[in-house]
């Protein structure tokens, strides 16, 4: 074990956290720490620190074991330093050593002493032990998984954002590699390409890793266990998120059962009870009966308790087919291009999910269609009867802080009754008294939640959200989600969040290269194509090394190819063979289900006696046989195209 508890009670006042829990890490173990937002799960993580000491129970921490801990409140931490610096620190020892080093070397210039070759002699191989000498690369390495550039790791720490100051104190806690890493929202603040590159570090990671995340992705790539915090008990399973889920339900089913069983017993002892404790023959074994059923383990029914999203959006307008066009769009900020001369529509019913890696201009992009942002060039223009509510992070500085949440809420037109905000509120993780209390007291998290509580209720045929998923739990995200997918209107929403994406968005866009790539399809289809394209882009660059080779052998000059910008009947022509290609890709795997199917039922023997199946099934092979070669066949000159 390298730290747990045994027998632990946890309290704040008269709240309890966790009562009587053991839990122990082991090495190896990954973890997602989950439960709804208030349970107390940093809570735990200060325990296991030794930030807090709990009220019953001990905390065991392995010797010499070492404890790495992520958290919001770091970000109080400022300096003039580097970002390179800030990060290097992780290397204290190494740090130490090269002061040292240097000492001995000024000695040495004057003092050719044999104990202080020596000991300049061990001083080095403890520095080659701890590889010290790379101590600048692992760095910058890890800064740039994490998406900083090369020019950015030089800058200052202290003129960053707080998303980033946490990007910086993510890759030291990285670089210390302590025995045990706790995670708390890691994910929070960093966009898709580094989530993808911090996933397939902690798979390589040493040591133990725990992780607080709202993220279902996340959670089923890295962790083997989950530790579910649910009305101060620790529940334990063995597996990834998926099969948390699955797992669970069957325990509460099972736990259902044995509650109703166990009702039924009693209350057949107490009719017996009841009919038999005043007959003198029989009031001895009513007696015992009772004092059976006193000392009875009474199981516990199992109503799982999570918040409830029922809401009814109501759009006032229907809008027309168009819900917004873009015209030769341009917009930069100084070399900064965001996109150039780029085409885009929206029709009514997209729900898009818009991604890419920080600082592509994604925001900026909503902004654009909202017609928010000043263009370098081009036209940004609404649709017919289009109402479109936005929600982003500095929207919070609209809400009027005098008012009360419950008052906010009443100001955005919904038309719902006091009883129905509370019920919205609560999916917002606002209940009881939580709704009277002022809008300038709330923390930055709670004012984006009312934010957001506000977009939704609106009667807006057109939804623009920036980050909607933060500050929320899992359970809120995938009830959101679920809300949005019944969403009668448009919407285009900026989110890292995967699982949010994949049950949300039935369309992908991209920003890349200054334009909008498409793909007209749900984010697991995207990934899939994106994956795919990908093999077949790393096969023709192997072919083309192999074609390089034997040119050079042969001295023939290798003509590059000349890159040019596409103009808009070309872009245009360009989203169209995608569109195919996407289409092809769906038909030849359709196909193959169906192949499949037809000769797992020739598989089985006793086809072979009814010779009319049988026939009939060879007959169907042959046909489905046929058609994936042609759809191959066209899928293959779909995809020359789309190379040109």
């Amino acid at each position: 074990m390298l730290v747990g508890f045994n027998n632990m009670t946890f309290e704040f006042g008269s709240r309890v956290i966790v009562e009587d829990a053991t839990w122990h890490i082991q090495p190896g173990d990954r973890i997602g720490l989950i439960g709804y937002n208030g349970q107390g799960k940093s809570t735990l993580f200060k325990v296991l620190t030794g930030v807090y000491t709990p009220s019953k129970g001990t905390v065991e921490r392995g010797k010499n074991v070492s404890i790495g801990y992520l958290h919001q409140d770091l970000l109080s931490f400022s300096t003039e330093d580097s970002i390179v610096e800030v990060a290097m620190t992780a290397f204290e020892r190494v740090k130490e050593l090269e002061k040292e080093l240097e000492v001995i070397v000024h000695k040495l210039e004057t003092n050719s002493d044999e104990k202080l070759l020596e000991e300049y002699s061990d001083k080095l191989h403890e520095m080659e032990m701890l590889d010290g000498y790379n101590i600048q690369y692992k760095t910058e390495e890890v800064l740039l998984g994490l998406g900083f550039t090369s020019e950015q790791i030089t800058k200052p720490y202290k003129t960053f954002s707080g998303g980033w100051r946490m990007r910086v104190l993510l890759a030291k806690m990285i670089l210390q590699s302590p025995d045990v890493l706790l995670l708390d929202e890691p994910t929070n603040h960093l966009d898709l390409p580094s989530i993808e590159w911090l996933e397939k570090y902690l798979q390589k990671y040493k040591g133990s890793v725990v992780i607080v995340s709202h993220d279902k992705f996340f959670l089923n790539k890295l962790v083997n266990k989950i530790v579910d915090l649910y009305k101060q008990l620790l529940n334990f399973y063995t597996g990834d998120y998926d099969y948390y889920e699955t797992e669970r339900e069957i325990r509460l089913d099972q736990q259902q059962r044995a509650y109703d069983n166990q009702q039924d017993y009693i209350r057949q002892q107490e009719r017996f009870i009841e009919r038999f404790r005043s007959k003198a023959s029989k009031a001895a074994q009513a007696q015992s009966i009772i004092k059976r059923l006193d000392k009875l383990d009474r199981i516990e029914q199992t109503s799982l308790e999570r918040p409830n999203l029922n809401i009814s959006f109501q759009v006032d307008k229907q809008p027309g087919k168009i819900i917004t066009t873009l015209k030769d769009v341009t917009k930069h900020f100084g070399e900064n291009r965001i996109v150039e001369h780029t085409d885009a529509e929206i029709d009514r019913g997209d729900k898009i999910g818009l991604i890419g890696a920080n600082g592509k201009g994604k925001s900026t992009l909503l902004r654009i269609i909202a017609g928010t942002e000043k263009l370098d060039t081009g036209t940004s223009v609404l649709g017919h009867n289009v109402e479109e509510s936005f929600y982003a992070q500095h929207q919070l500085e609209s809400l009027r802080l005098e008012n009360t949440i419950m008052e906010e809420m009443q100001t955005c037109g919904s038309g719902k009754t006091d009883q129905e905000i509370r019920g919205l509120l609560g999916c917002f993780l606002f209940s009881g008294d939580d709704v009277d209390k002022k809008i300038k007291i709330l923390s930055g998290g709670e004012k984006a939640r009312v934010a957001l509580a506000k977009v939704i209720a609106s009667k807006s045929n057109f939804l623009l959200l920036d980050e909607p998923t933060n500050h929320l739990d899992m359970v809120s995200v995938e009830l959101l989600a679920e809300a949005l997918k019944k969403y009668e209107g448009t919407l285009i929403s900026v989110s890292h969040d995967r699982f949010f994406i994949s049950k949300m968005a039935n369309k992908i866009w991209e920003i890349e290269d200054g334009k909008i790539k498409i793909f007209d399809g749900p984010y697991n289809e995207y990934v899939e194509w994106k994956e795919r394209m990908e093999r077949i882009g790393k096969e023709n660059i192997k072919k083309e090394d192999v074609k390089v080779v034997e040119n050079k052998k042969k001295e023939i000059p290798v003509k590059q190819p000349v890159q040019k910008d596409l103009s808009r009947e070309e872009q245009k022509e360009k989203e169209r063979i995608q569109k195919k290609f996407a289409k092809l890709e769906q038909e030849i795997s359709d196909l193959d289900d169906i192949k499949k199917k037809i000769e797992s039922e020739m598989a089985v023997p006793d086809i072979y006696t009814d010779y009319d199946r049988f026939a009939s099934l060879e007959k169907q092979l042959n046909e489905v046989s046929g058609k994936i070669k042609v759809a191959n066949t066209e899928y293959e000159k779909v995809f020359e195209q789309l190379s040109e």
